[in-house]
C-alpha cells in the first residue's frame, strides 16, 4: 500500500477528503493538525458535552491510503491539476509496510486490575496469578473495556459493595451496556435477573457474546426491553444524556434501590445532582482522573 500525505487549509480540507474517498479511490483518509507539537498547535475538540472551539485546524495534514503506488500518483496528479486552493501541496508519498493490525490492537489492551482479586483480562492474555474473579473481554466490540476511569469506578463500586448488597440485587439494569462489562461484573458478584440494554445493536450483540464467554446469564436488548423496577440501576454514559434520562432511570429504580451513574466530569456534579433532585439525592461516590461516580439514594 502507498500513503499520500497532503497539506491543506481549513477551507478546503472537507472537499479534499470527500474527493479522495469518492472519486480518487483512496482506501482511507485521515486528518490531523499540521501544527501539532508546534507553537501554533490548536485544540480542536471540546470536552464532553461542549462544542468544539472551531470546525477545523488552520492547516491540516491529510494522510490518504491507496492500494498501490500508481493509484497514489494518479490521485496526486489529479489533485494538483484541479486544486481549488493554492495552499494545497504534496508533502510526501511513501510505501506503507504491511502490519498485523489485530496484534497491534491487542498489544494496547492489557489486563486491568479493578481490585487485588478482580481483573478484566483480554481473551488472548493469561489470567494473572492474583486474580480470583475475572471478566474475559475482547476490545473493539463496543464501549467498555475496563480501562477508562468511568468504567473502572463502576467496577470498583460493584466489587466493593457486593459483599453486603448483592443478596438484594435480584433485579439489575445496565442502561447503555456497551460491551456488557458492568452487567457481567454484577453477575459475577452475585446479582441476578440482569437486563443489559443499549440503543446500538452492536452493543447488544457484544454484551450477549461477552456474557456467554464469561458463563453468566444476561437478558440483552434495546432499551424498551427494560421493564418494571430494579434494585440496582447502572448507567455509564455521559452527563448530557444522563440528565435527559433522569425521569426514565428513576422510574426504573425500586424503592430502597441504588442508582449508579458515571461518565460525569467532576465539574458537572452539581448539574447532575440538580437534574435528579426531584427523585433522589445523588452524591459523589468516587473520583478518578477528573471523572466522578455518583450514587443515590444508598450512596457509596
Amino acid at each position: 500500500m502507498f500513503e499520500l500525505v497532503l497539506l491543506a487549509d481549513e477551507a478546503s480540507v472537507e472537499a479534499l477528503t470527500d474527493a479522495l474517498i469518492d472519486s480518487l479511490h483512496a482506501l482511507s483518509a485521515t486528518v490531523e493538525d499540521a501544527d501539532a507539537a508546534a507553537p501554533d498547535e490548536m485544540a480542536l475538540f471540546g470536552e464532553p458535552d461542549q462544542p468544539p472551539p472551531r470546525a477545523g485546524w488552520r492547516r491540516s495534514r491529510v494522510l490518504a491510503l491507496f492500494a498501490d503506488e500508481v493509484a497514489a500518483q494518479r490521485a496526486a496528479t489529479r489533485l494538483l491539476a484541479g486544486a481549488a486552493s493554492p495552499d494545497l501541496r504534496i508533502e510526501a508519498m511513501r510505501a506503507v509496510a504491511d502490519q498485523d493490525w489485530v496484534r497491534l490492537t491487542q498489544v494496547q489492551f492489557e489486563p486491568v486490575a479493578i481490585s487485588d482479586e478482580f481483573w478484566i483480562v483480554p481473551s488472548w492474555h493469561a489470567v494473572p496469578a492474583a486474580a480470583r474473579r475475572v471478566i474475559r473481554l475482547d476490545p473493539g466490540l463496543a464501549f467498555g473495556t475496563g480501562t477508562h476511569p468511568t468504567t473502572r469506578m463502576c467496577l470498583r463500586w460493584i466489587a466493593g459493595q457486593a459483599p453486603e448488597r448483592s443478596a438484594r440485587w435480584t433485579r439489575v439494569l445496565d442502561f447503555g451496556c456497551g460491551s456488557g462489562v458492568l452487567a457481567i461484573a454484577a453477575a459475577l458478584h452475585g446479582a441476578s435477573g440482569i437486563d443489559a440494554v443499549d440503543i446500538d445493536p452492536a452493543a447488544v450483540r457484544a454484551s450477549s457474546a461477552n456474557a456467554a464467554a464469561n458463563g453468566v446469564a444476561l437478558r440483552c436488548g434495546t432499551p424498551d426491553a427494560a421493564q418494571g423496577r430494579y434494585a440496582l440501576v447502572l448507567a455509564n454514559i455521559l452527563a448530557a444524556p444522563l440528565k435527559l434520562l433522569a425521569p426514565l432511570l428513576c422510574e426504573r429504580l425500586a424503592p430502597g434501590g441504588t442508582l449508579l451513574l458515571s461518565g460525569i466530569l467532576a465539574r458537572q456534579a452539581d448539574e447532575l445532582a440538580a437534574a435528579y433532585a426531584p427523585w433522589l439525592r445523588l452524591e459523589v461516590a468516587d473520583e478518578d482522573d477528573g471523572w466522578i461516580l455518583m450514587a443515590g439514594p444508598a450512596g457509596s
